[in-house]
């Protein structure tokens, strides 16, 4: 019965601390577009027509034995 004592505020404060870090993560934006970033990995970007140039020049100078 004595470890109650201690156990409840200790609870209570474990949630205090959970609630204000979940309203911090809300208030700053943390959860805002979550999906951007899971679209952006299956977004195929074309190259750049001087990198392109670039890898080939890469590719002539070492060839693969």
């Amino acid at each position: 019965m004595a470890s109650l004592y201690l156990l409840i505020p200790v609870a209570l404060i474990f949630c205090i601390i959970a609630v204000r870090l979940l309203l911090w993560a809300i208030n700053s934006g943390q959860y805002e577009d979550l999906d951007k970033e899971a679209w952006r990995v299956l977004m195929d970007e074309d190259a750049k027509p001087g990198k392109q140039d670039a890898d080939s020049d890469q590719q002539d100078r070492h060839p693969n034995p």
